[in-house]
């Protein structure tokens, strides 16, 4: 087995197709259907099953797909590492956010680190769920991840500053009058809410439960720019963290009483290379915010 095999059997994966995962990666078909066979063959176990819909991973073959992950990513940072010199990285660094933290600070610490380093290629996303991040960094598939929380409290654990929320309202609002709304005042609101599985989902839902709230839920959304402009609209209200209200909407956000915030806090991997040390001093030059004095619900 190589590394090689496993790129291709993650691009079939990824691609449902042997024609698009060879088009991908500029090699022949008929090639790289002759390395899954061979794959397969040397595992003993058929790792995809055509269906209508295309290939697909059977059972063990995501099994084998979850592992071949980790060793790709791990056989790039080695090579990124290997070829870093006193003036250049270069390589690729992946990095996961959980949805609506440093909004504001990451664009600049990361443009930062491409003008320093501009051969170094960065992958950047957001994850919803606080769960699948966790899984995410377990497995070593994140160079650096940002997170309200941390379990295991690893060594490499950095806690950056603090994220306040903010309850978007819409044009007119009875509560746009005040510098900051008191949350009992948001009792009976139709809300505008996130996924139910999502972190900035379950922060509302201990808002609620500790204010004795009772929503009226209108709508599950994804984004927290949607949800801030659905808000705008009249639709319902939301609460959203500060950093991540959508320009041109900052007349639309209050803070709240009593304060809700977060902590930020980035993640290295263990063993942490160049590229990712040098990002989390970027990231430290970036102004952070501070939790305020008042009562907080995190």
């Amino acid at each position: 087995m190589s590394l090689r095999q496993y790129e291709y059997a993650l691009a079939v994966a990824e691609e449902g197709s042997v024609t698009a995962a060879a088009e991908r990666l500029h090699v022949a078909q008929p090639s790289l259907s002759q390395q899954i066979r061979s794959l397969e063959r040397e595992l003993g176990v058929q790792l995809f099953a055509r269906t209508p819909s295309g290939l697909v991973p059977t059972v063990v073959g995501r099994a084998f797909l979850r592992e071949a992950e980790v060793a790709v990513s791990a056989s790039r940072r080695a090579r990124a590492t290997a070829r870093a010199g006193a003036d250049e990285l270069v390589g690729e660094v992946v990095i996961a956010v959980q949805m609506g933290l440093g909004t504001r600070q990451l664009p600049g610490a990361l443009g930062a680190l491409r003008r320093r380093y501009p051969r170094l290629e960065v992958t950047v996303f957001e994850e919803a769920s606080s769960a699948e991040l966790d899984r995410l960094c377990r497995q070593g598939l994140l160079d650096l991840a940002f997170m309200a929380a941390c379990d295991r409290t690893p060594a490499s654990a950095h806690r950056l500053g603090e994220e306040e929320f903010v309850v978007m309202l819409s044009a007119g609002h009875r509560l746009l009058a005040a510098d900051r709304v008191e949350l009992r005042e948001l009792d009976g609101e139709p809300w505008v809410r996130f996924d139910r599985d999502s972190a900035l989902d379950a922060v509302l839902v201990d808002v609620l439960r500790r204010n004795e709230l009772t929503p009226a839920t209108v709508a599950r959304v994804s984004q927290t720019s949607t949800a801030a402009r659905w808000a705008a609209h009249g639709l319902g209200v939301t609460l959203i963290p500060a950093s991540a209200v959508p320009p041109g909407h900052e007349h639309l956000a209050r803070p709240v009483f009593p304060v809700v915030s977060q902590p930020v806090i980035a993640v290295l991997r263990d063993n942490a290379g160049p590229a990712e040390r040098a990002l989390l001093e970027l990231l430290r030059q970036e102004t952070w915010p501070e939790p305020s004095a008042l009562a907080q619900v995190s």
